[in-house]
């Protein structure tokens, strides 16, 4: 059998959230930064994502990450980011997966009973704190990029739903932040296709009325993504809340999202719901948990910040070759609106 193409690829999820690893067969990628790889990748080698991540080889609810080695003289290793319709700068639920690849297939060494990594992401140095036993990643705790709000309590209209309260908020990536219950959710596996359709409504109207622009890097994509919010409740002296993301083209984030979470974190900051030493625990649509804490504060260009940090778990589901043959009349695969929403 003769492949133009073979990349080797790990499956993997963080609490339900699919993370593709793919560890060889990209080659070389220029750049200095992982920033810098993930445009050079975006204009110049977009094939490799729509091979791994289109139909019919991916599907709408895939995500995808290419290891790369990092020139950065503090990071034991770099990642690019790659989902449906973007390269994000950030992704929580991805660096689970990343860590949990590197350790488990050999890629860097393990120690028992912590690994402490530092991995460049497109959006910086990203502290991974990984708690192993018996060859098994049993926990990743990551150190996001700083968080902040960029509009509170804004209100936008919405075709159909009228007028909308809405907060806008970076955590990796840019989200329209709602109340579920303002639009009558209560983030049940049931109203999936809803959630998505309504976030779809918000993540378009608030990028034509509310403007952003990341203060220290311009070039990471403005809103993209909507989170529904759940209730606050305590249990056992912990913060807890359910949250629903919605991720272009229109689904649902199977995890609680980790950029979500931080997110969630500088916002309830802001409105003084949180403590640096509190815990948020933050619930998926699934009913996965990640558990969030504020491990400090800064500042951002003009903005107050929270510096999150998100834990959960992540597995391994298969390693295997995918290959690309020459006769595939889908080498660049393909979108179906079924599933897709949109094949646009």
């Amino acid at each position: 059998m003769r492949f133009s193409k073979v990349l080797s690829v790990v499956d993997c999820h963080a609490e339900g959230e699919s993370g593709k690893v793919i560890v060889g067969g990209v080659g070389q990628v220029p750049g200095e930064t992982m920033f810098e790889k993930r445009v050079y990748l975006e204009t110049h080698m977009d094939d490799i994502r729509k091979m791994v991540l289109f139909e019919p080889r991916g599907a709408v609810w895939h995500n995808a990450n290419i290891v790369l080695p990092s020139n950065h003289p503090d990071a034991d290793m770099g990642y690019v980011i790659l989902e449906t319709t973007e390269y994000p700068a950030m992704s929580g639920s991805n660096t689970m997966c990343v860590a949990t690849v590197l350790l488990e297939t050999g890629v860097l060494p393990m120690q028992e009973p912590v690994t402490q990594l530092t991995l460049e992401s497109p959006a910086g140095l990203i502290k991974v704190r990984c708690e192993c036993s018996a060859g098994k990643v049993t926990s990743v705790r990551l150190v996001n990029q700083p968080a902040f709000c960029y509009h509170l309590d804004a209100k936008i209209e919405v075709a159909g739903l009228g007028a909308v309260r809405v907060d806008i908020v970076y955590g990796g990536m840019t989200y329209t932040m709602v109340n579920a219950a303002d639009l009558g959710f209560s983030i049940d596996p049931s109203e999936a296709r809803e959630l998505c359709e309504v976030g779809q409504k918000l993540k378009f109207a608030t990028a034509e009325q509310l403007a952003v622009e990341h203060p220290e890097n311009p070039a990471i994509p403005g809103i993209t993504s909507t989170q529904f919010m759940g209730p606050l409740r305590r249990e056992n002296g912990q913060l807890v809340s359910k949250n629903c993301v919605v991720v272009s083209p229109g689904r649902c984030d199977r995890s609680p999202c980790g950029t979500g979470s931080s997110a969630r974190l500088a916002l309830l900051h802001a409105k003084g719901l949180i403590k640096p030493s509190e815990t948020l625990i933050h619930e998926s649509i699934t009913g996965s948990r990640f558990t969030c804490t504020i491990d400090g504060l800064t500042t951002v260009g003009k903005y107050n910040a929270v510096i999150p940090a998100i834990a959960g778990q992540a597995w391994i589901t298969g390693l295997y070759q995918m290959g690309m043959h020459p006769t595939d009349p889908y080498p660049g695969g393909f979108k179906v609106a079924d599933t897709w929403m949109t094949t646009v």
